[in-house]
C-alpha cells in the first residue's frame, strides 16, 4: 500500500519485524540459528579479535541480507536445506560485516551507527585483522557445507565488493563522475551482496530456476538501498544516521545527490570537493544540494528501481511474493 493511501510510513525495521512475524516460528528459528552461529564464530579466535568481531556483528542492524536468504528460499525447506540456508545467511552477513570494517579503515571513520568503529577503538592493524577474519570465516562456513555453487555465489559477491571499492577510490574527489559509472559502482558495492543473498536462498531451497530472477530482484533492491543511503548522507540528520551530514562529501565520495544537483545548479558544477575542510562546509554544500531539488529526484530514481524489481519478480507463492515486496517497501520507507 502506498503512502498516497494515508498509511503510516513503514520503516525498514518495521518491515523486517512484520515479515518475521508473518513467517512464523520457522523463519524466527532460522534467524535465531543464524544469530547464534554468528556469535559463536566471532568469539572463536582469541579475546582481542573476538571482542571487536563481536562488536561489529552486534552492530549489524536488522539482518536484512540473511532475511533475504530465507525469503528467497520460500517454503521449499527440509532439515538439510535449512542447515544449508543458515550457512548461507551467516556467510552473507559475515561478508557484509567485514566490508564495513574495511570501509571504516579506508575512510578513517570514527563512528558507525553512532558507535565507535573498530579502527577508532583499536587502530588500523586490529581493524584490518578483524575484517580479514570475518571474510575468511564467511568462506570457511560455506566450504564446510560442501556446496560449490554457494561458494561461487558468495565469491562473486566478494569480488564485486572489492571491485566497487576500487572504483570508488579511483573516482574519489572527481565531482564529474558520470551517472552510469556511479550506478555501476553501487551495484558492485551494495547490490552484489543483496543479489548473492537471494541467489543463495533459491539454490539452498533446491529451486535453481528461480536463482537468476530472484538474484536480479536482490541486485535492484540493493541498488535502491544504496541510492537512498546516499540521499540520507546529505539530508541527515546526524541523530538518525549516526554521522555528520556530508560525511561522504568530506571523504571525496561522489554520490547521486551531487551528480544530479550539478545538472540543476551551475554553481555546484564548479565545486571542488578537495576544498571542503570542515563539517560546517560540508553541511553548507548539503544545503545547496537539497535546495536544487536533487534529493527528491534521487529518491524518485530509487523508487523506480524498486518498482522495476517488484514488477520483474518471478511467479511465486502469494505469501513469499508479499514478503519480498514488503522488504522492498521497507527499503524505501525508511527514508520517508
Amino acid at each position: 500500500m502506498s503512502r498516497a493511501r494515508a498509511r503510516a510510513p513503514v520503516t525498514s525495521a518495521d518491515a523486517v519485524e512484520t515479515v518475521v512475524r508473518a513467517g512464523g516460528a520457522r523463519l524466527a528459528a532460522l534467524l535465531e540459528r543464524t544469530e547464534e552461529r554468528l556469535v559463536a564464530l566471532a568469539a572463536a579466535h582469541g579475546p582481542t579479535l573476538a571482542r571487536h568481531a563481536t562488536a561489529t556483528i552486534s552492530a549489524g542492524g536488522k539482518r536484512l541480507r540473511p532475511l533475504l536468504v530465507f525469503l528467497a528460499a520460500g517454503d521449499r525447506l527440509h532439515a538439510a536445506a535449512e542447515t544449508r540456508l543458515v550457512r548461507a545467511a551467516v556467510g552473507v552477513e559475515l561478508i557484509h560485516s567485514a566490508s564495513l570494517v574495511h570501509d571504516d579503515v579506508l575512510d578513517a571513520a570514527m563512528l558507525r551507527r553512532g558507535a565507535p568503529t573498530v579502527v577508532a577503538a583499536a587502530g588500523r592493524t586490529v581493524a584490518t585483522a578483524t575484517g580479514d577474519l570475518l571474510f575468511s570465516r564467511a568462506f570457511a562456513e560455506l566450504a564446510a557445507g560442501g556446496e560449490l555453487d554457494d561458494v561461487r555465489a558468495l565469491s562473486a559477491a566478494a569480488t564485486a565488493l572489492a571491485a566497487g571499492e576500487l572504483l570508488q577510490r579511483e573516482d574519489a574527489w572527481n565531482a564529474g563522475v558520470p551517472l552510469e559509472r556511479y550506478l555501476h559502482r553501487c551495484e558492485l558495492k551494495t547490490g552484489s551482496l543483496f543479489e548473492a543473498a537471494c541467489r543463495l536462498g533459491a539454490l539452498g531451497a533446491g529451486a535453481p530456476a528461480l536463482a537468476e530472477p530472484l538474484a536480479d530482484f536482490g541486485r535492484r533492491i540493493g541498488l535502491a538501498f544504496q541510492l537512498l543511503d546516499d540521499v540520507l548522507d546529505v539530508s541527515g540528520p546526524a541523530t538518525r544516521t549516526g554521522k555528520a551530514r556530508g560525511t561522504d562529501l568530506l571523504d571525496g565520495t561522489v554520490t547521486l545527490p551531487l551528480i544530479l544537483a550539478r545538472g540543476r545548479d551551475p554553481g555546484l558544477a564548479r565545486v571542488e570537493l578537495r576544498a571542503l575542510a570542515t563539517a560546517a562546509q560540508a553541511e553548507e554544500l548539503c544545503d545547496r544540494i537539497a535546495a536544487s531539488g536533487a534529493l527528491e529526484a534521487a529518491k524518485q530514481q530509487a523508487l523506480e528501481v524498486v518498482a522495476a524489481a517488484r514488477a520483474e519478480l518471478p511467479e511465486l507463492a502469494p505469501a513469499q511474493r508479499r514478503a519480498l515486496e514488503l522488504v522492498a517497501e521497507g527499503v524505501v520507507e525508511r527514508y520517508a
